[in-house]
């Protein structure tokens, strides 16, 4: 038996105040494994006691939502009796540390979210964020990542549609990794996780419980430092052939009415999953621990509890349905395990060996664990900077733009996911959403993955408005009525005012935008101490999206498809310059503030560009973001091998990235209530009296990345 010293409670991550609380709840002192399982309980990453106060801002109810934040996953309706099913979550610490095992089981996890609530997964995105491109551990970490989830999706066979990679330095000491899975289910065969009906049997089955991951949680609560390295077997270590069928296995079972309740394992496994089962039923629960599928000699209860294996679940059977399950899992060539039973007592009770080794009330891990309102301070307001004077012309920083780090093509990694298996996508990666067929309907799901971190660093609020406008501008750019969002809150340490400020401050401006276009946070993740050595990542609130095409035929890409098309652009001209990727990338400058987001205008210009796609009168679209729209027309060029012939052009009309904007094209003679910018044409882009091939921006945009990759 360890002793229980102040400096093992600080090794668990514990502070000596939540150390006194722990005492004064059990009304003893607790022993090794209790002590443990408060410690990933009472994490960061499971019990968000530094978030929880504020993420309550956020709008997550509409009459779409069937499920909000709170269960495995959100759920939306999209009616005729389908439901989508969709997350995102973080596996960032564990990604840095051994990139392709970190970004693999980061993929197993968010599909584990989604078909523990009866979905079918039937597709993959992602959010990865990386540091400077010349830094001696970014070449092997994008490898790593990349072949991860790569690796992880293909073998599991979940189509991987799309998502976003960026660049900056201050990423070099604490990559991002960002998974999202979207699934869909009939909405009268959804699980959820509260577990019911005392004296019911608690069933394990998937994999084996190891000893990796042990303290993965907490690992993902704290800072790193140069000895981060050394926390490798805190790592999981992913199977997806043994995912593949542990997806068919339960979705099998879920066909029959045996389930109660049912919850993946994920971050502090076995002790998570039945915690929060027995804490959202208001019941007990009791694990005979000497039952659970062990796959190394002499596991403690310490190491089970706290084991973060993949592939594992937890179930709550109705009574003497037992067998049934069994027969299944065992076709399957899954484990199966009857290891406890739920009960009345609100306490969860561990014994092993006969004797009893863990006995703690629910309600201080669940409901009741900490909760801190952090000091934060606002992020000071930026002046604009003004006065610039481009040393090059339009034409010459358009090259120069297409392949820098920030928007060079990223097929080089895209090509690497399969993203046709199951035959049900439609819209490949590259444009603005991937789109997908809901199987056997005319129905398709948009999805997309979106954030701006240098917006956000400069204006918290603001950047947090323009993530999810550009995320309902990408849905509304392919066709789609945007329907709800995920999130994924990357941030530094919570301790420090000026970072609790950030991650305020963006919540403030996402629930502002969630509520002015009708997309509620339906599910989510919340990532801090995002940092190494004191040095915090940029604030990253990663959203991914959802929206519905009702036919996907009526449906829209970025490509041009006809010389001779009008080329417009539909809202207000460039003027804003401050932050953009052309003042990053060109000037070498990070200054200035955010565009400014109008969300009337993103809503009304949003519903104006649906109606023009539903209606057949326009030919291509793709929304403004990053670079502006001379970067948008020529994204559209490449996607259409056309080029086209423009009106001059400034600097700022042509990088500016003034928000509510889109690129459309139409046949002359089809009135757009827009700028008309020019026609479409060409082997160059031209603007005014010069011109560059289609050719050489090809190139350039093209290249960068298989460069850096294979120096």
């Amino acid at each position: 038996m360890s002793e229980i010293t102040p400096a093992l409670v600080a090794e668990h991550g514990l502070s000596p105040e939540e150390y006194g609380v722990i005492l004064t709840a059990l009304g003893r002192t607790p022993n090794l494994t209790e002590l443990g399982i408060f410690s990933v309980m009472w994490s960061e990453h499971c019990s968000y006691k530094s978030s929880r106060l504020h993420l309550k801002k956020l709008p997550t109810t509409g009459p779409q939502v069937i499920c909000g934040p709170g269960e495995n996953a959100g759920i939306v309706d999209i009616g005729d009796g389908d439901a989508v099913i969709f997350k995102m979550e973080s596996h960032n610490h564990p990604s840095f540390i051994e990139p392709y095992q970190g970004a693999a089981t980061g993929v197993g996890g968010i599909l584990r979210d989604v078909f523990t609530m009866g979905a079918r997964p039937v597709a993959n995105m992602n959010a990865l964020r990386f540091g400077d491109p010349g830094h001696p551990k970014t070449r092997h970490l994008v490898k790593g990542v990349v072949a991860g989830i790569g690796g992880y999706g293909n073998c599991v066979g979940v189509p991987t549609v799309g998502g976003e990679t960026n660049f900056h330095p201050a990423y070099n000491g604490n990559i991002l990794v960002n998974a999202m899975t979207v699934g869909t289910v009939r909405t009268d065969r959804i699980f959820y996780s509260a577990a019911a009906g005392i004296g019911n049997p608690v069933i394990y089955v998937g994999s084996k419980t190891g000893r990796d991951g042990i303290h993965g949680a907490t690992m993902a609560s704290a800072e790193f430092t140069e000895d981060s390295e050394e926390k490798r077997p805190t790592v999981q270590v992913g199977d997806p052939f043994t995912e593949k069928l542990l997806i068919e296995a339960c979705l099998e079972l879920m066909a029959t009415d045996a389930i109660v309740a049912i919850q993946d394992m994920g971050a502090a496994g076995l002790t998570s999953s039945s915690v929060e089962m027995a804490d959202k039923g208001g019941v007990g629960i009791h694990l005979d621990l000497d039952k659970v599928p062990c796959r190394e000699e002499a596991m403690t209860p310490y190491e089970m509890m706290l084991s973060e294996s993949q592939e594992r679940m937890l179930m709550v059977l109705k009574p003497g349905r037992e067998d049934e399950a069994r027969r299944i899992f065992e076709k399957w060539e899954l484990d199966f395990a009857v290891i406890g039973e739920v009960t009345d007592t609100k306490h969860l009770v561990l014994s092993f060996g006969g004797e009893t080794v863990c006995d703690i009330p629910l309600g201080p891990l669940g409901d009741n664990a900490p909760l801190y309102d952090r000091p934060h301070v606002p992020t000071p307001a930026r002046q604009p900077i003004g006065g610039l004077a481009p040393r090059n012309g339009v034409t010459d920083d358009l090259v120069t733009l297409m392949g820098c780090p920030a928007l060079a093509s990223r097929r080089w990694i895209w090509e690497q996911y399969d993203h046709m298996v199951m035959a049900d996508t439609i819209g490949r990666p590259g444009g603005d959403a991937a789109i997908v067929r809901v199987h056997g309907t005319k129905k398709a799901i948009a999805i997309t993955t979106d954030c701006n971190p240098r917006y956000c660093f400069a204006d918290p609020v603001e950047g947090g408005r323009q993530a999810i406008a550009e995320a309902y501008r990408n849905l509304t750019a392919v066709g789609a009525t945007p329907l709800a969002t995920t999130d994924c809150m990357n941030f530094g340490n919570p301790e420090r005012p000026e970072i609790m400020g950030q991650f305020v401050g963006c919540i403030e401006g996402m629930a502002e935008a969630c509520a002015a276009l009708d997309m509620p946070i339906v599910s989510g993740n919340v990532s801090l101490y995002n940092e190494t050595n004191g040095v915090g990542i940029l604030p990253t609130p990663a959203i991914g999206a959802v929206g519905l095409l009702k036919d996907y035929d009526r449906r829209t890409d970025i490509a041009f498809k006809t010389a001779g098309d009008v080329i417009w652009l539909v809202g207000a001209p460039g003027r804003h310059l401050d932050q953009s990727v052309w003042l990053w990338q060109v000037e070498g400058r990070e200054d200035g503030p955010p565009p400014p987001v109008d969300l009337a205008a993103e809503k009304a210009m949003g519903d104006y560009i649906r109606n023009l796609i539903g209606n057949g009168e326009i030919t291509a679209a793709h929304d403004i973001s990053d670079g502006g729209a001379l970067v948008a027309v020529a994204e559209m060029a490449l996607a259409g091998d056309m080029g086209a012939a423009l009106t001059p052009m400034s600097h700022a009309e042509a990088f500016g990235e003034d928000q509510a904007r889109y690129i459309v094209t139409a046949p002359e003679g089809v009135a757009i209530e827009g700028t008309r910018l020019g026609t479409v044409g060409g082997a160059s882009i031209a603007v005014g009296g010069t011109q560059v091939g289609l050719a050489d921006i090809r190139t350039a945009h093209r290249d960068w990345l298989p460069d850096i990759m294979t120096r």
